[in-house]
């Protein structure tokens, strides 16, 4: 009696955390698709009140219309360019920062390592006068160069990678140093693929993060040539009224790379979050 009583609670357990899950997913999901339907709306339809959830008409020149308003091979080659290059560098310096955090016995390894950490108890828009002066006197302003050099590395990912690290055996190492390997060949060939889940869950967040910037972009970059896409969307908001259906069809040609790039990595970087956390 008391295992059909158990059995009983874990089901009705079970189907509580499934319904309380749907429901988070519903939540993410409505607004995407609500995007997609206004994205083939006409404008009436789309600030008509009560609102029309399914378009009336399927206004499929509002992509037509917006890549003819925008330069959007241009965006995309600058969005393209500064979320590779910051990718790349936040992996390497971070990776290489977390492996020393992780493994190397220094004086003052814990210390700085806090001060590290403590940049994210910062919030960013307090760095933004600094890094703009910084880039002012450097002469790099309304270039790709300011875009790029401020976001290669991070503290969130040397935390996150020297978390991965510190999950790794140690026999490892050992064995590459007893076959005479030296500690950059040690961390280069052995613990970095090791690392793998762990560097693509990291990339996956930097280029989120890169792909979606606008703050920083808005502020240092001036120039139509220059402009990720995250701005040149900016500029489809109108200062009275907004082309809605306009601005949701640049939205989802600006956001369609970074679904095809977590379908393509998702088991990895779910698993590098799973094995960040586990220590």
């Amino acid at each position: 009696m008391a295992a059909r009583t158990y059995g009983a609670r874990r089901r009705t357990a079970s189907l509580f955390i499934h319904l309380v899950l749907i429901a988070g997913a519903l939540v993410m999901v409505v607004p995407f698709v609500w995007m997609v339907l206004t994205s083939l709306k006409t404008l009436g339809d789309s600030t008509q009140v009560p609102p029309v959830i399914i378009p009336r008409k399927w206004n499929w020149s509002n992509y037509a219309e917006v890549i003819a308003a925008l330069p959007f091979l241009k965006f995309y080659w600058n969005t393209i360019v500064t979320t590779a290059a910051k990718t790349a560098g936040q992996l390497l310096l971070c990776s290489m920062a977390a492996y020393a955090f992780a493994r190397f016995r220094f004086p003052g390894r814990h210390f700085l390592f806090i001060v590290a950490l403590s940049v994210l108890m910062v919030p960013g828009q307090v760095f933004l006068i600094p890094q703009y002066m910084i880039m002012k006197h450097l002469g790099w302003l309304n270039s790709l160069l300011a875009l790029i050099v401020p976001g290669l590395f991070s503290a969130f990912g040397t935390f996150l990678l020297r978390q991965f690290f510190m999950t790794l055996p140690k026999e490892l190492e050992e064995a590459a140093k007893m076959d005479g390997c030296n500690p950059f060949g040690v961390f280069w060939k052995i613990m970095l693929p090791q690392a793998r889940s762990g560097l693509i869950a990291l990339g996956i967040f930097v280029i989120l993060w890169s792909w979606n910037d606008l703050m920083w972009p808005m502020i240092v970059i001036n120039s139509p040539d220059k402009m990720p896409l995250s701005v040149g969307l900016a500029s489809l908001q109108g200062e009275h009224t907004t082309n809605y259906p306009i601005l949701m069809a640049g939205s989802l040609l600006a956001i369609w790379p970074l679904i095809v790039i977590y379908i393509l990595f998702q088991r990895h970087f779910i698993e590098g979050i799973a094995f960040t956390g586990s220590k």
